[in-house]
C-alpha cells in the first residue's frame, strides 16, 4: 500500500513510481502504498542491475508476501474502521509502520538525516505519500467496499503518467502511453457503471480512494524532484517519513476526533497488521526485492494488489461484486501497464554484401 498502501510505493497501497510503475513505486506505483522508501527507492535505483544469482534465492516467495500483504490492506483499513474513527486507523497504521522502520534501523545503528532541508521535503512527502492518502482510503471505505478502494489504488500509475508528462521534463508522452492511459480511465468508468449512472456506487467515497492515488502520484514526483540525489539509505529515509507523517497525525487526529471508548479487539489487531505488516515490514519487503530483482520486476507487485484485495473483499467481508467490477479492474490494469510499457529497440539491419563488388 502503499500502498494499501503508501508503500515504495511509497505507499503501501501502492507500490509504484509514475514513470515506470503499475506504485509505488522507483524511478520510477516505487514501487511502497507507499513512502520515499518506495518513492525514493525507485527514484534512485531504477537503474540498478538485479545481483548476479538472485533469482536462485526464493524471492518468489517473498514477492507472494508482499502481494498478499499489500492486497489485504484494504480488508484491514475496513476492519479498522468498524472500531475506530478514519484518522485513527491512519494515526496507529502509521505509528506502527514507523516502530517497525526504527527498530530495524536500530538494529543496523543507522541514523536519520539530519539535513533541515531533507526533512523539510521528507514532511512533504510523507504528507502526500502517507498522511493523506491513508487518510482518504480509510474516509472512503466508511461508504465504499475495499474491493473498490484497491481497484482504484490500482489507477495511481495513470495519474502519474499524466502527472509526470506536466512536471518532468524527461518523460515525454507517446502514443503508447497516451492510449495506456485512455484504456485505463475508461476501465475506470467501466468499474463505476458510468453507462447507468453510477447507480449503486457512492460518488464521494469513489472520489476519495481516486483522489489517494492521485496523491500519490503527486508524492512520487515530488520525490523525484527533490530527494532522489539524496546520500541516505531508504531505511533511513522511510523510517524519517514515515515519523513525520505519525506526528502530522497525531497533531490532527485529536481535532477531528474524540478518544475512542474502548478498543475492540478484532478492529485493534487489523490496524496493528495494516502498520506493522501492511506499511512498516512490507517496505522492507520491497527493498530487497528492489535490490534483488531490480525494480521492474519487484513493481509488478503492482498487479496482484486489486486481484487480492478483491478477492479478499468477496471471500472473507462477504462485499458484492458485479460484472463490471472486475471487468474494469482488467482494462485499468492493462492500461497501467501498457503507460509503464517501452517499446523495443529496432534492431539494425544486417549488412549485406554487395555481390558486384570485387
Amino acid at each position: 500500500m502503499s500502498t494499501a498502501t503508501g508503500a515504495p510505493t511509497a505507499s503501501a497501497d501502492t507500490t509504484n513510481p509514475p514513470a515506470t510503475t503499475a506504485c509505488a513505486a522507483a524511478d520510477k506505483h516505487a514501487a511502497t502504498t507507499a513512502s520515499t522508501a518506495a518513492a525514493s527507492l525507485r527514484a534512485t535505483t531504477a537503474t540498478a542491475a538485479p545481483k548476479p544469482g538472485g533469482r536462485a534465492r526464493g524471492w518468489q516467495l517473498r514477492f507472494a508476501v508482499l502481494s498478499l500483504v499489500w492486497g489485504f490492506s484494504f480488508l484491514f483499513i475496513k476492519v479498522g474502521t468498524q472500531g475506530f474513527a478514519p484518522l485513527q486507523v491512519t494515526l496507529g497504521r502509521v505509528g506502527f509502520g514507523a516502530l517497525v522502520l526504527l527498530a530495524v534501523l536500530a538494529v543496523k545503528r543507522e541514523r536519520l538525516p539530519r539535513s533541515p532541508r531533507t526533512w523539510a521535503h521528507l514532511t512533504v512527502a510523507a504528507f502526500f505519500l502517507n498522511a493523506l492518502p491513508f487518510s482518504l482510503f480509510a474516509y472512503a471505505e466508511l461508504t465504499i467496499p475495499s474491493t473498490l478502494a484497491g481497484i482504484c489504488n490500482a489507477t495511481s500509475p495513470l495519474w502519474g503518467m499524466a502527472l509526470s508528462v506536466v512536471a518532468l521534463s524527461e518523460d515525454r508522452p507517446t502514443r503508447r502511453r497516451v492510449a495506456g492511459l485512455g484504456l485505463g480511465f475508461l476501465g475506470v468508468l467501466t468499474v463505476l457503471g458510468a453507462w447507468q449512472g453510477f447507480a449503486g456506487t457512492d460518488l464521494t467515497g469513489t472520489v476519495m480512494a481516486l483522489g489517494a492515488s492521485l496523491s500519490y502520484a503527486v508524492g512520487w514526483i515530488y520525490v523525484r524532484r527533490t530527494l532522489a540525489g539524496v546520500q541516505h539509505s531508504h531505511l533511513s529515509m522511510s523510517s524519517t517519513q514515515l515519523l513525520l507523517a505519525t506526528a502530522q497525525l497525531a497533531v490532527v487526529t485529536p481535532l477531528f476526533t474524540t478518544a475512542p471508548a474502548d478498543y475492540p479487539l478484532i478492529p485493534l489487531l487489523a490496524v496493528f497488521a495494516l502498520g506493522a505488516l501492511g506499511t512498516g515490514l512490507a517496505f522492507l519487503i520491497q527493498y530487497g526485492l528492489v535490490a534483488e530483482i531490480g525494480p521492474t520486476t519487484a513493481q509488478m507487485v503492482t498487479y496482484f494488489i486489486p486481484v487480492i484485495a478483491t478477492a479478499a473483499g468477496v471471500a472473507l467481508l462477504h462485499e458484492q461484486l458485479s460484472w463490471n467490477t472486475p471487468v474494469g479492474a482488467l482494462i485499468v490494469l492493462a492500461g497501467a501497464a501498457l503507460t509503464q510499457s517501452r517499446p523495443r529497440p529496432s534492431r539494425p539491419a544486417p549488412l549485406r554484401s554487395d555481390a558486384t563488388s570485387a
